[in-house]
């Protein structure tokens, strides 16, 4: 595993510890997991993939609530892990954990109709 690799691993964790543990902005859902983070080879950018259960309401006003606590975020990162330089933190919604559960869902339907 290389360096931006396990960098990318502690942030995700790190991330996700804060989102759940720290912040306290309404806008917020209460079901936001970070799926992935990309680091860049600079260490400049992190792109967090998050995923946020609920309607596209819900997704735009927590994407909204991380982006503005994304400073906060970089700077307790920083404090965790031992960095020369803490990458600038991006959000990205991905909708793969529900787009996996919307598959399951037609799979399920078409075994119950073959029965």
């Amino acid at each position: 595993m290389d360096r931006t690799a396990r960098i990318s691993e502690e942030m995700k964790r790190e991330i996700s510890a804060i989102i759940q543990n720290e912040l306290k902005d309404p806008r917020l859902s209460s079901l936001i997991s970070v799926t992935n983070v990309n680091v860049t080879k600079d260490l400049r950018y992190a792109k967090v993939y998050v995923s946020v259960m609920g309607n596209e309401e819900e997704k735009k006003n927590s994407l909204e609530g991380l982006k503005s606590a994304a400073g906060f975020i970089r700077r307790e990162v920083g404090h965790r892990i031992q960095l020369r330089y803490t990458p600038e933190v991006q959000f990205e919604l991905d909708n793969s954990i529900e787009h996996g559960a919307y598959i399951s869902k037609l799979i399920n339907d078409t075994v119950k109709k073959e029965d």
